[in-house]
């Protein structure tokens, strides 16, 4: 699910493992991408928000963002994820904010800020992306 006025290279950049999770884009830029992701559904055994669905939630929004920062010419692969978790979350959305801590020739580093509706910070995560040149047909 996306959000309005997101640019129309970005309407399809969701994989089928986003859209199970409930995964919905908010805003696309190489400064800024947010998303969010509901709760319900994507818990532990203890009903806690899943440690693996912030992996996916930083991973999907940095991704993004790396990808908004390639445009056009490049496309962004993942080299590097680690995420810190901070407080647990039973109920509502998590919300998540990419932006950039490095962006260079080859590589950019993007700290994505997880929330819940309290605004109550859940994870800390990073992601690194290596730029490759765009193949012909490759989307």
């Amino acid at each position: 699910m996306h959000g309005e006025n997101l640019p129309e290279w970005a309407v399809d950049l969701f994989s089928p493992l986003d859209d199970k999770f409930g995964t919905e884009l908010l805003e696309v830029s190489p400064e800024r991408t947010v998303g969010r992701a509901p709760v319900k559904g994507n818990t532990q055994v203890a009903g806690l928000w899943h440690g693996g669905g912030s992996g996916l939630l930083v991973e999907t929004l940095g991704s993004i963002a790396a990808y908004a920062t390639a445009q056009p010419d490049r496309i962004a692969v993942g080299m590097e994820l680690s995420v810190t978790h901070h407080a647990a979350v039973t109920k509502g959305t998590v919300t998540g904010v990419a932006t950039p801590l490095h962006i260079g020739r080859q590589t950019c580093t993007y700290e994505v800020v997880l929330t819940d509706d309290d605004d109550r910070r859940v994870a800390t995560g990073r992601l690194t992306c290596m730029f490759l040149p765009r193949r012909p047909g490759q989307d």
